[in-house]
């Protein structure tokens, strides 16, 4: 027989705490992930047109501050370099980050080749501009410590040696190089972020997947790309570097759409349990591009003035996809023509824009 004794008002309140931790895994686990989803691509540098398309997607207020509730911002990379002002680009988005998660929202500032260059010191797209905006009074007198510490013994009192240092290294250099360390300002922040994440059914990442790497798992690559941030021993053979890697790779932007392309695709989904991929540091003419049947979306739109000056993004709302071009929400090319769909962009676009050129919209 069992035991049919009544409860004791203590059992009680613990088993009213059992099942509300119960019902509260349950709701967990069935919860709808975020309903809306806005991804951007390379912003390079340009402060006013991310601020403009950011604004335009409902994701901040007129004061930068983040208004888009519990929508999940995904910028996917290359964020600085090229254009002059990196550097407030780093901080909205490192702003936004705190913001978003204390209204239930999600920032993921993805790493691209560019944030990761800056991180191991390749500065061949660091604009002049940016380097500057690091200068501070004590600049000068900085620059002329590091060179006598940095400098060769043998050359350093060359006076030809000497300026082509200097050249080199401009006010703010050295205070750029400080911010980038893996455990400066920017650097630390760089290296603590992602380089791929799945939000919802969606794949999100800077280059691309080849074949090479298109088996191993999203938390693997990731940690590689930090511990090769975090020691440069590491990189020569890694994967931060690898033209195939998913930093670098341009396969699904630019490869023909084969049979074998295909696969590789349809593989990708299958093995990530994904509906989509969405890459940036490929640009396209102008637009967001769709590839493989809509499965591939390419979100590099040359938003950049060094590019295209392009204020178009990726919005996902319900489970469906959408443009927004110069402000106007536009179905991508899985409900509507291709064609169709690049046209009324490029109508929406101002006379000699590359997406016009590219249509012969002259």
């Amino acid at each position: 027989m069992g035991n049919h004794s009544k409860s004791s008002p203590g059992q009680k309140m613990r088993h009213a705490r059992v099942l509300a931790w119960i019902l509260a895994a349950a709701s967990a686990a069935t919860a709808q992930p975020s309903a809306r989803i806005v991804a951007l691509g390379d912003v390079h540098g340009d402060f006013d047109v991310f601020v403009t398309l950011l604004r335009s997607a409902g994701v901040i207020d007129a004061t930068n501050k983040w208004s888009g509730g519990n929508t999940i911002l995904v910028q996917t990379g290359d964020a600085i370099d090229r254009g002059t002002e990196s550097r407030k680009v780093l901080e909205l988005l490192t702003a936004l980050e705190k913001q978003a998660a204390r209204a239930n929202g999600k920032v993921h500032a993805l790493i691209g080749n560019h944030e990761a260059m800056n991180v191991y010191g390749d500065l061949r797209y660091v604009s002049p501009e940016d380097f500057t905006s690091y200068k501070t009074a004590d600049s000068a007198s900085y620059r002329d410590r590091v060179y006598e510490a940095l400098s060769n013994p043998l050359q350093k009192d060359d006076r030809d040696y000497r300026k082509k240092w200097y050249d080199e290294h401009p006010l703010g250099w050295a205070e750029q190089r400080q911010a980038f360390a893996a455990n400066g300002k920017y650097g630390r922040v760089v290296v603590e972020h992602d380089a791929i994440v799945k939000v919802n059914d969606i794949l999100f990442l800077h280059g691309g997947l080849s074949a090479k790497f298109a088996g191993t798992p999203i938390a693997t690559m990731n940690r590689r790309i930090r511990a090769e941030l975090k020691d440069f021993r590491l990189i020569d053979g890694g994967i931060l570097t690898d033209p195939l890697g998913p930093m670098w790779d341009r396969g699904l932007a630019q490869d023909e759409e084969s049979p074998e392309t295909s696969g590789l695709v349809a593989s990708i989904l299958a093995t990530y349990g994904v509906s989509h991929i969405v890459l940036g540091h490929t640009p396209t003419a102008g637009a967001v591009v769709t590839r493989f049947g809509g499965k591939v979306i390419l979100i590099d739109v040359g938003m950049s003035k060094v590019y295209n000056s392009s204020p178009a993004c990726l919005i996902v709302e319900d489970g469906k996809f959408f443009a927004l071009h110069r402000g106007v929400k536009i179905p991508l090319p899985e409900s509507v023509d291709p064609a169709e769909y690049l046209k009324r962009a490029a109508e929406l676009d101002p006379p000699g824009t590359n997406l016009r050129k590219s249509l012969g919209m002259l």
